[in-house]
């Protein structure tokens, strides 16, 4: 395989390359067949409400085409994220005590909306580049992310030092990782 670059993108650079990164979610994210267009509408209509986002930032990275993409945004208090679901720990505490309140209040929480690679690229450490990349940037004292509790996201995390916060309902589950400054 040919050498895979990583480059950051515009809001509007990322607004232009839209269908591009939604080709990205179905190949990332197969699912059931014939559900491709409208798994593909809605991650077409998630990805431009997280465009117009305070603090939206993105990563891709490509060999002739893009091979993956990671993006987020801070989050702020309206986002209220916190309370759906049931934190591990007590009183809203995040990891080492953080309260998460506290730093959404104050934009100090980072969402990883979106973290993926193409089959054919992945175990290539391209997903863990996105992310150092991605929140190379950041400002924020912790950064999040809600995921479905299966077992290959629950490895990748694990593997990537983060904690996980807690589950909603069981359905999905939020996991933060502290960032050293």
């Amino acid at each position: 395989m040919a050498e895979v670059f990583t480059r950051r993108m515009s809001r509007w650079q990322a607004e232009q390359q839209r269908e591009a990164v939604a080709d990205v979610y179905v190949e990332a994210y197969r699912g059931v067949p014939g559900q491709e267009f409208h798994d593909r509408e809605d991650f077409l209509r998630r990805f431009a409400e997280a465009t117009r986002r305070p603090g939206f930032d993105m990563i891709v990275a490509s060999e002739r085409r893009l091979t993956g993409v990671a993006y987020g945004y801070v989050l702020d208090r309206a986002d209220g994220w916190w309370r759906d679901f049931t934190v591990a720990g007590t009183d809203g505490a995040g990891p080492h005590g953080t309260d998460i309140e506290e730093l959404t209040a104050s934009g100090q929480v980072f969402a990883l909306a979106e973290l993926m690679v193409v089959p054919a690229y992945r175990r290539q450490g391209i997903a863990t580049g996105l992310l150092d990349q991605l929140l190379l940037r950041s400002d924020a004292a912790l950064v999040t992310v809600l995921t479905a509790p299966d077992a290959d996201a629950v490895h990748a995390l694990r593997a990537w030092e983060w904690t996980c916060l807690g589950d909603t309902n069981g359905s999905r589950q939020a996991w933060s990782r502290t960032l050293r400054r």
